[in-house]
């Protein structure tokens, strides 16, 4: 489960969605992947209802615990984009009843789509 009281993730890049594949048995009626980004072995997945956290445990990476946080239960978002020596972009999302979140990007990341993306489910 990520650190809430931490607040930060790792720093995450874009990959295919066929790594979603290991989450769609948690996927509820009309759910469907938007976008995935990875760090080493960790990974996070964007659905058009939650944010799914896939922490990854053990040795032999079979054990993981999902951490769901649904769009509904943002109170706030911030997005931070990335500049031309600082390369990375980062979100930050304050959930109630778990605080923040945070997530950073490498620099290729769509940050503005994902602030779009959690704009139009949450506003």
């Amino acid at each position: 489960m990520i650190d809430f009281k931490n607040g930060s993730f790792v720093k995450l890049k874009k990959v295919d969605n066929s790594i979603a594949d290991g989450v769609t048995k948690l996927f509820i009626s009309g759910e469907e992947t938007i976008g995935c980004y990875k760090g080493i072995r960790d990974y996070v997945v964007f659905t058009n209802k939650r944010i799914i956290s896939v922490n990854v445990q053990g040795m032999t990476g079979t054990k993981k615990d999902f951490t769901s946080m649904p769009y509904s239960k943002i109170q706030v978002f911030s997005v931070e984009t990335s500049g031309v020596f600082d390369l990375d972009s980062e979100l930050e999302v304050y959930f109630s009843g778990a605080g923040k979140v945070k997530f950073e990007f490498t620099g290729t990341c769509d940050i503005e789509r994902i602030g779009q993306l959690i704009a139009s489910y949450t506003l």
